[in-house]
């Protein structure tokens, strides 16, 4: 990942203690936008899934742990690590499962396919989020592919400006702060199309403005988004 120069600090400016600012996950506080709905209306369906394996495929940050965290409160379902020892095909033989990042973490493909028989054999569910498709997750074992060609996949897209915005606007409040919407629509048309972006731009503004002990401004915008955009050592 191309590293990126900090916004400059001024004489006798401090950055301030980074602090944990959780997203608030619960259904009320999903931000639907039409390249969500498909998801968010197949998580609200459960357990009247078309198949019982479900598949939420889409970027960095764009809400697929946010809905397997809803999918978790309203079916109890377990995290699991398709890896041999887990005891993750006993887990999914007993309730609901979510498996998260399965492109990124790594599975064991024999206890993949033994979660997945778990799962149909004893009518339970289970949720993988990943940033990639399956088939480019090179499956070499024939029957688990056959299984996976049978789950019901759904894509997250990436954001249009209003979902950005709506982001934007949710990232400050759950730092409990406040941002004049003319503000957002002009980060919104200069940052890069993307969820992971946003969080960039939210988490350096809140930094700067709270050492500079200054509100978030237009210039103050401008500023950070300019300096997020400049590779550090670059031309």
């Amino acid at each position: 990942m191309t590293d990126v120069k900090r916004a400059p600090e001024r004489p006798g400016e401090q950055l301030p203690l980074v602090f944990d600012h959780g997203s608030a996950t619960g259904r009320d506080d999903l931000l639907v936008s039409e390249r969500l709905a498909a998801a968010v209306s197949l998580v609200d369906a459960w357990p009247a899934w078309p198949s019982p394996v479900v598949i939420l495929q889409g970027p960095e940050g764009s809400g697929k742990s946010h809905l397997a965290q809803i999918f978790r409160d309203v079916s109890g379902a377990a995290d699991i690590q398709a890896k041999a020892g887990q005891g993750a095909s006993s887990l999914a033989a007993a309730g609901p499962v979510v498996l998260e990042d399965a492109d990124r973490n790594g599975f064991d493909e024999v206890e993949l396919f033994h979660v997945i028989n778990a799962v149909r054999q004893h009518g339970t569910s289970l949720l993988i989020t990943s940033r990639s498709f399956p088939p480019s997750w090179n499956v070499a074992l024939p029957d688990l592919a056959s299984r996976l060609k049978a789950a019901t996949v759904v894509e997250i897209g990436a954001p249009d400006e209003e979902l950005l915005g709506q982001l934007i606007m949710k990232l400050f409040a759950d730092r409990q702060l406040y941002i004049d919407d003319k503000i957002v629509g002009y980060i919104v048309k200069r940052m890069e199309r993307s969820f992971t972006a946003a969080q960039q731009v939210v988490d350096r503004l809140d930094k700067v403005a709270l050492s500079r002990r200054t509100r978030i401004s237009r210039s103050l915008a401008a500023e950070v988004l300019e300096t997020l955009e400049q590779p550090v050592g670059g031309d």
